[in-house]
């Protein structure tokens, strides 16, 4: 019989704050960016997209890049491209698949977007921190993010 491993208080009041604290800080950066007709999911989305040849991506690709299920990531292209931020069309490769490609319009609201994004991540998060323990936060999350990926062979 295996004995429960029970966070010390320390720990408790680590997690509890990265808890709290991510949270938060997704409010935020989702209010902030509603300012700009859209939310942090939907500006993910574009950045992933901004940042392929040919601005385009399949759905499948697109959803192990963003942190959305299949279902999720649906509604939220839908939405996106009835606004004409993005379209979607068959594959061209099997037509079986679904391609998201960036539309100018997207790519203007990206563009116009970006430099209010990024000043409120760094009023948010970045400059809270100073350079090194930002940097170390980002290191400390990468490997959670490598150890919980699909197929990286670690126990999530």
């Amino acid at each position: 019989m295996t004995q429960e491993r029970w966070l010390d208080a320390d720990q408790q009041r680590a997690w509890r704050a990265w808890l709290e604290g991510s949270a938060l800080l997704e409010d935020a950066l989702n209010r902030d960016l509603a300012a700009h007709g859209l939310s942090l999911s939907e500006y993910d989305i574009l950045v992933q997209l901004s940042e392929t040849e040919g601005r385009s991506l399949r759905m499948s690709e697109l959803a192990g890049l963003v942190l959305h299920s299949r279902s999720r990531l649906t509604h939220t292209v839908s939405r996106m491209e009835s606004r004409g931020l993005v379209r979607r069309e068959p594959c061209e490769e099997d037509r079986r698949g679904v391609r998201c490609t960036l539309t100018d319009e997207g790519m203007a609201a990206l563009v116009a977007t970006a430099p209010h994004h990024v000043a409120s991540v760094r009023e948010r998060l970045v400059d809270r921190l100073d350079r090194d323990d930002f940097l170390a936060l980002g290191a400390m999350m990468a490997t959670v993010r490598d150890s919980l990926r699909p197929g990286s062979g670690r126990r999530p």
